[in-house]
């Protein structure tokens, strides 16, 4: 593969990261600024990108998992608080069905939010999760239902019985609560069930988009923890010049890159390589780009000092992002689990 941006690529990479500086919260106090946060969510609506994985006409999307991935990286550099890689995994699983626009729908998680739930009955039978919707969540929620060797793509009923207000630990996407019993409608228009293949391929991109965003907020509490240690003053000199502050940056800084390896390989193994190759790549990027986040995020605060632990300070938002992104789809240990499996055939541990 050729990691390289094509020109298109380097230009929506360039104007992503413009709109998310611009519009994106540039202190914790600005997480409460309604009309910023409006603003910015018109912008993502306006610029087409809750559309990248929309049919385009012959069952394709109308951009590759690369696409997408950049601009998840992107928001997550200013940890923009925007529903974002939520509605574009929605519309990913509703095109593989063949079903019709599923604008501002969100899939719902099982607990754990490891995979998407799986509802066998006209109701669920246990508390489901959504995550990444808008803050006026009214599009439906997704559910799979069994049906024969595949899965059809249902809805909860009137969005289901939503008990939970997006007051978790990430403080720039909303996590929705769907209580027990919320009933499941059909999705009209469906084309087709989804197989092994389709689900697969499906996870593979939400591991990518994942690890996209973690890959987005290391950067970005680099980025904030750098010039901090350049302005902050201690004994007469800035922290930055100080060779025990400079080797844990540099640390931070091989791992941020490492993970936009490997999360350069998963993002493009979405479209290119085989249902189980691809989810394969995914799962290696998101065990490292999970491990990785929480040390820089950890980094980042310990090189703020005593600011680093207040409300104040930017670094926790990102740690709180890096929390959910890290479990969204699974984080380390459950990546691992299943490269152990699949690759050395262990079924507990290594033996």
């Amino acid at each position: 593969m050729d990691t390289r941006d094509s020109p298109e690529q380097a230009e929506l990479r360039r104007s992503a990261r413009q709109l998310a500086r611009e519009l994106g919260p540039a202190t914790v106090a600005g997480l409460d600024d309604t009309t910023r946060a409006k603003r910015l969510t018109e912008a993502v609506l306006d610029a087409g990108w809750l559309d990248l994985r929309e049919d385009e006409g012959d069952g394709r999307p109308l951009a590759s998992g690369v696409e997408s991935a950049i601009v998840a990286d992107a928001l997550a550099g200013t940890a923009a608080d925007v529903a974002f890689s939520g509605p574009v995994l929605a519309a990913d699983l509703a095109r593989r069905a063949g079903a019709p626009d599923t604008a501002g729908a969100v899939v719902a998680f099982s607990p754990g939010l490891v995979e998407a739930a799986v509802v066998d009955g006209d109701a669920t039978t246990s508390a489901l999760y959504a995550v990444d919707c808008g803050s006026d969540r009214t599009g439906a929620l997704l559910v799979l239902q069994p049906e024969d060797a595949g899965y059809r793509v249902t809805q909860l009923r009137d969005g289901g019985a939503t008990d939970g207000t997006g007051d978790g630990a990430d403080l720039t996407r909303q996590v929705w609560t769907i209580a027990e019993g919320a009933a499941v409608l059909p999705l009209t228009g469906q084309g087709r069930l989804l197989t092994r293949d389709d689900l697969a391929s499906w996870t593979a991109f939400g591991l990518a988009l994942t690890s996209a965003d973690l890959v987005g907020l290391m950067r970005g509490v680099l980025d904030l923890t750098v010039a901090y240690a350049a302005e902050r003053r201690q004994f007469g000199l800035p922290v930055g010049s100080f060779q025990a502050v400079q080797h844990l940056l540099a640390e931070a800084q091989c791992l941020m890159e490492g993970s936009l390896s490997v999360a350069l390989h998963a993002a493009w193994a979405v479209d290119d390589l085989d249902p189980d190759q691809a989810r394969t790549a995914g799962r290696v990027a998101k065990a490292y780009c999970a491990r990785a986040a929480r040390t820089v995020c950890e980094t980042a605060i310990q090189v703020h000092g005593g600011i680093g632990n207040t409300w104040e300070c930017m670094a926790h938002v990102y740690l709180r992002r890096a929390l959910l992104s890290s479990q969204w789809f699974g984080g380390d240990g459950e990546q691992l689990r299943h490269l152990q499996r699949e690759r050395l055939g262990a079924v507990d541990g290594l033996s």
